[in-house]
């Protein structure tokens, strides 16, 4: 009986520790997944001082002065006030603008910015507007020595330019560029400049964004950062942590012309391709794949029958470019370009220009809904050239040519209204003669004059072959159909809205 009771008991401490072992279990694991739950990730801290890597960098910045000789009305001089011949105000301001130089002497006008060396043997990178149009530039260092400098090439479309400076003695200061690509949103940077002529400034923020889009020019990928940068810091240096350029400041948003932590950089990455450039030629070569391009909507996209907007939709082909050579067709989305994806129309310029002239590069593009590739042979840049419902009336043409369809007043081309309409010889397709203010395609920007070439990527001769395209694209499950039009000269593309009348 005791031997029964022991073993019961122990059969009883058994399970006793391995609930408590198991419940220790339960609350370690507990312990650990709050623990992975809620321990937060701290951002690295800022550097307890920028002295280290200001005192460093310092010496390479350089403050650029320029002067140049303007004459007459340049400068912003006033012109004579339009007034009545023989008004006596007449002679008033004539004689005032004259005191003010508007018929003197040429004057010396000057300007000042910054830049920073890049090579022992005196190379100095700053922005084209520092020294566009200057007579004479001059690089002055913070100890003051100064140095005229000989222009050996500039770039208005990045507005980027590369100086030279000599002296005879030891080797100038210099400063590397970095990797702007790997560059970070929200990763410390700091500026150094020359603002409104206070000499070497540092300033210190984050990136705070990137692949910025100023319409600044064709190419334009900025890095926006809030380091303070003012009027004259322009050309200066973005600096990383490790004391690399990552960007060469270039432009600012401000009511007041004061920073207000909107600055922009040219990225490294950018820089540095046009700086070699500018350095081994004196000028840029770009490449040029002779395309006209235009972003893809959504509405484009469901017209092209795409799952999503993306790539750049080729409204134009240049009958003497590559792009007419390697078969490009207005209508093709290119999506896909030397194996880096087109997301979306501005990439497309950036992927061209940096292409080597005569290479031959993969293209993949969306035709009529299927993808198609293609080669094409990347030729140089001429940098002189730069790379919408219904009233209710029946759809069908009637006996005279015309008709009504997406709102729009549609007519056989004729001589009479080529001539009406000044549209030219080699366009052919329906006229549009009528807009209804309130339809989609008035919305769209569609306008009396303009010539449909295409409906749905299909020509269009005649008011009917637009109706018979718009019903099929409606009867397809479209919401929208993708015209083609000639506009004063230029071809686009415009997606306009079906209705459930049309």
């Amino acid at each position: 009986m005791q031997l029964r009771a022991e073993t019961v008991m122990n059969r009883l401490f058994g399970q006793v520790r391995g609930a408590v072992a198991g419940l220790a279990l339960v609350m370690m694991a507990a312990v650990v997944l709050q623990t992975i739950t809620i321990t937060p990730a701290y951002a690295r801290g800022a550097p307890d001082s920028f002295a280290d890597l200001a005192e460093k960098l310092s010496p390479a910045v350089v403050n650029i002065s320029t002067s140049q000789t303007v004459t007459g009305r340049q400068g912003g001089q006033p012109s004579v006030p339009s007034l009545p011949e023989g008004s006596p105000f007449e002679d008033f301001f004539e004689d005032f603008l004259e005191r003010q130089g508007r018929q003197g002497a040429p004057r010396r006008v000057q300007s000042l910015g910054s830049g920073f060396v890049i090579d022992p043997s005196g190379y100095v990178v700053t922005n084209n507007h520092v020294i566009d149009g200057a007579d004479e530039i001059k690089v002055i260092f913070a100890d003051g020595e100064s140095l005229s400098a000989e222009l050996i090439g500039r770039d208005a479309k990045t507005d980027l330019a590369l100086l030279k400076i000599e002296h005879e003695g030891d080797d100038f200061p210099f400063v590397p560029f970095g990797d702007s690509n790997d560059s970070r949103v929200g990763d410390w940077v700091m500026a150094i400049g020359n603002p409104f002529g206070l000499g070497g400034t540092v300033t210190a923020g984050i990136i705070s964004a990137i692949n910025r889009d100023i319409n600044a020019g064709p190419y334009d990928d900025f890095i926006q950062t809030d380091a303070s940068i003012n009027r004259g810091n322009s050309g200066g240096p973005l600096f990383n942590m490790n004391g690399e350029v990552v960007g060469v400041n270039t432009a600012i948003i401000s009511p007041s012309g004061g920073s207000i932590g909107i600055g922009f950089s040219i990225p490294a990455a950018t820089a540095v391709a046009v700086i070699e450039q500018l350095r081994e030629f004196g000028e840029t070569r770009r490449g040029w794949l002779g395309v006209r391009i235009q972003s893809v909507t959504e509405e484009i996209a469901e017209g092209l029958g795409m799952d999503e907007p993306k790539g750049a939709l080729v409204a134009g082909v240049n009958p003497e470019g590559p792009a007419q050579d390697a078969g490009i067709e207005p209508g093709d989305v290119i999506i896909v370009f030397d194996g880096k994806d087109v997301s979306e129309m501005r990439d497309l310029p950036k992927l061209v220009a940096e292409t080597t002239i005569g290479r031959a590069v993969d293209i993949l593009v969306i035709r009529a809904g299927n993808e198609k590739a293609l080669s094409v042979e990347i030729a140089r840049l001429d940098e002189a050239e730069t790379a919408d419902a219904t009233d209710g009336k029946d759809n069908k043409e009637d006996e005279s040519g015309t008709a009504q369809v997406l709102g729009l007043g549609l007519s056989r081309l004729t001589t009479a209204n080529r001539n009406e309409y000044n549209v030219p010889a080699d366009v052919d397709g329906v006229l549009v003669t009528y807009i209804d203010p309130a339809s989609a395609a008035a919305q769209k920007g569609i306008r009396r004059g303009d010539v449909i070439v295409e409906v749905a990527q299909n020509d269009v001769r005649s008011p009917s072959d637009v109706s018979e395209r718009v019903e099929e694209e409606k009867a397809s499950g479209r919401k929208s159909v993708l015209l083609l039009l000639a506009s004063g000269g230029d071809l686009r593309f415009v997606a306009v809205r079906i209705s459930a009348d049309d």
